[in-house]
């Protein structure tokens, strides 16, 4: 990917997702730039209108909310690991639930073939389960809008439970303001995301994005070398942009598609609520996690997302991700072996 300058097409999608970022800000919405490029994106989209992004831009907004979740492990943090473990030890049985029961949804309801339905079902990152699911024969198009619409429904029923239900205010600073940081911190949080990016991407590792500036942001923040998160600027930007790549997956949707696709995500979005409901609640049996920390630890969503939602929750970003890393590994190491059980028993 190379920096090109923008096209009409490009130039028009982010205006429209800037004016309705600005039209939620005004309304007082969280997360209203995020919520923006998802919202305009889909809207166009459904209108028929031709979509474009910046994907470059989009990977590089993820590199910053890789290091701002690096720069929320502390030693306290490891040192609490033992504490979690109940509930991290929670999360490969969820997948396996979610993956189980998806798949069958999918495949018997709603009439997917067994690998496109399998690779539905699975709880991954986007990029990541349409590149498995093609790899093994599944259908890429419909990969691409089950896992947006799942992203787009879970990542707008968060923030109305977290406000409603939990009683928390989604207003907690994203970051420091960057007139309170030095004039090179944006700069060098962004070289940081990209180096270890590039070098998670050499190893041929999922979600190089997020999870080589993790890596390479944990140590600098434990050596106190990397002692300010991104500013709140910074990760403002990257939620828009975050937002315009999930949503910009629904370019060229047909009606046929919305009819099969959606609805059959929508569905599953159903499925994933309860088994979400049901396993936040058994944490609570098994640990003393704070209840934010926990729904967002187990909330079926992408890692950057749920970043930016724990950011804004005030809560420990550093506990939720820990969760979603194991879900990711798991997913990543797991996903291919349970793949052949249920091709023989779906």
């Amino acid at each position: 990917m190379t920096l090109t300058p923008p096209n009409f097409t490009q130039v028009y999608t982010v205006l429209a997702a800037v004016l309705l970022g600005w039209f939620f800000v005004a309304l007082g919405m969280p997360l209203p730039f995020l919520f923006g490029a998802l919202g305009s994106c889909l809207v166009l989209a459904v209108a028929k209108v031709p979509l474009q992004g910046f994907p470059l831009l989009s990977t590089i907004s993820r590199t910053v909310l890789g290091v701002a979740i690096g720069t929320s492990f502390s030693a306290e943090l490891f040192a609490s690991f033992g504490a979690l473990l109940p509930t991290l030890l929670l999360v490969p049985v969820y997948v396996i639930l979610i993956a189980v029961c998806g798949g069958v949804y999918f495949h018997r309801l709603m009439g997917y073939d067994r690998t496109t339905a399998y690779y539905s079902a699975m709880p991954g990152a986007l990029q990541d389960m349409v590149a498995f699911g093609q790899e093994a024969g599944a259908n890429a198009r419909t990969l691409s809008l089950v896992h947006a619409t799942r992203l787009l429904l879970m990542v707008s029923f968060a923030p109305l439970i977290l406000i409603h239900v939990y009683e928390v205010s989604l207003d907690n600073a994203l970051g420091p303001p960057s007139a309170s940081l030095p004039v090179y911190h944006n700069g060098l949080i962004v070289l940081i995301g990209i180096i270890g990016w590039q070098a998670a991407k050499q190893l041929k590792l999922f979600g190089a994005s997020v999870i080589g500036p993790i890596l390479v942001a944990i140590p600098l923040s434990l050596l106190g070398i990397l002692s300010e998160r991104p500013s709140q600027e910074a990760v403002t930007v990257s939620q828009f942009f975050i937002g315009l790549g999930v949503g910009i997956n629904y370019h060229g949707i047909t009606a046929k598609e919305i009819r099969k696709d959606i609805v059959a995500t929508s569905g599953f979005v159903v499925l994933l609520l309860i088994l979400a409901t049901l396993f936040i609640s058994i944490t609570a049996w098994v640990s003393d996690v704070p209840d934010v920390q926990r729904f967002l630890s187990f909330w079926p969503s992408g890692q950057a997302e749920i970043a930016i939602l724990s950011l804004a929750a005030g809560a420990n970003v550093g506990v939720v991700v820990a969760h979603h890393l194991v879900r990711l590994v798991f997913i990543i190491l797991g996903a291919p072996l349970l793949s052949r059980w249920w091709q023989h028993h779906s």
